[in-house]
Formats: structure tokens, C-alpha cells, sequence
């Protein structure tokens, strides 16, 4: 295993949308194993291929118990809608408030090519669909309603918005 490079929010390759993979091979699963050693080492919850420099559509989301590779993921259900804190490893000091589903359901393959499904709510939703977003070529900042400072989550007062459960900023 080895860290990748984690490519910055300017580089035209995160614009692009991702192939479809249809090899699962020693090449993949390299990519996958390069992908967890990456994330943390970034100290991060979710990275998508493009932000290595891959245009394929593989993502890794950690929910907190596991590293959930995620090969040629869709979103097949959702519900709910909430305002919440967003960050990426690709826009290290960004943050901003985004729209996204409380809850999801991923449809995906594993490095091995067979099919599952798997479902999230809070953090673990938003960061299916943020990474997902990644393999279409959309950024964060790009449904941002707001931008905000980390030290607007330290503020127990403000009522303008909720972390989601579980939800921790990032240490940079």
C-alpha cells in the first residue's frame, strides 16, 4: 500500500466524470488499498478516486466501523433533507453549509465485482452522496449555500444550523 497524492479543488481532473469500472483485478484492489491508506493518513471520512488522479468510480467512506469500499456506487433511495457543515480533503480550510439527504441507500460493487447494497443516515448519507458527487465531476463549494469558519461549530448558541450526530470537524 502506498499514500497517493490527494489533488487540490483547482485541478481540472476533479471536474471530470469518472469511468465505470469493469475490471477487478490486482489493479483495482491496489487502487482501493492505496485509497484507505490515503484516507487515513488524511484523517479524512470519505475520498473518491478523482481526488488521486483516478477518473474510475470507486470511493471509500469510513461510517465509523468500517471502510466501506464502494465500486460503481448509485444512490437508489433517499429521505429527508438537512443543512449541514461540509468539508474535502480537496479543499483543505473550506467549509460550507450543504443541502443533502438525511438518509441513503448505496447500491455498489465490491473489489470483487459482486453487487450490495448499503445504507447510511447523518454523516455516513451526506458522505455518500459528497463522494459521489466527486465521480460526476461536482465539488462541494458548487452547492454550497454558505461559506463558514470551523469556529462557527465551537458556537453551542448558534441555532442557525445542526451537526449532524457524530459529526466532528476535521483536525488541519
Amino acid at each position: 500500500m502506498a499514500t497517493r497524492t490527494i489533488l487540490n479543488d483547482s485541478d481540472p481532473t476533479l471536474r471530470k466524470k469518472s469511468r465505470v469500472v469493469d475490471r477487478f483485478d490486482d489493479r483495482l484492489h491496489q487502487l482501493i488499498d492505496d485509497m484507505k491508506e490515503t484516507l487515513i493518513e488524511a484523517d479524512g471520512v470519505g475520498l473518491a478516486a478523482p481526488q488521486v488522479g483516478v477518473l474510475r468510480r470507486v470511493v471509500i467512506v469510513d461510517d465509523g466501523e468500517r471502510m466501506l469500499e464502494l465500486i460503481n456506487p448509485e444512490i437508489i433511495e433517499q429521505e429527508g433533507e438537512e443543512e449541514g457543515p461540509e468539508g474535502c480533503l480537496s479543499s483543505p480550510g473550506k467549509y460550507g453549509m450543504v443541502c443533502r439527504p438525511v438518509w441513503a441507500k448505496v447500491r455498489a460493487q465490491d473489489r470483487f465485482g459482486n453487487f450490495f447494497e448499503v445504507e447510511g443516515e447523518g454523516i455516513v448519507a451526506r458522505c455518500f452522496c459528497h463522494e459521489i458527487d466527486h465521480l460526476n465531476g461536482v465539488l462541494f463549494k458548487d452547492l454550497v449555500t454558505r461559506m463558514i469558519d470551523p469556529s462557527e461549530w465551537e458556537d453551542d448558541d448558534d441555532e442557525d444550523y445542526t451537526l449532524p450526530e457524530g459529526y466532528e470537524p476535521p483536525d488541519r
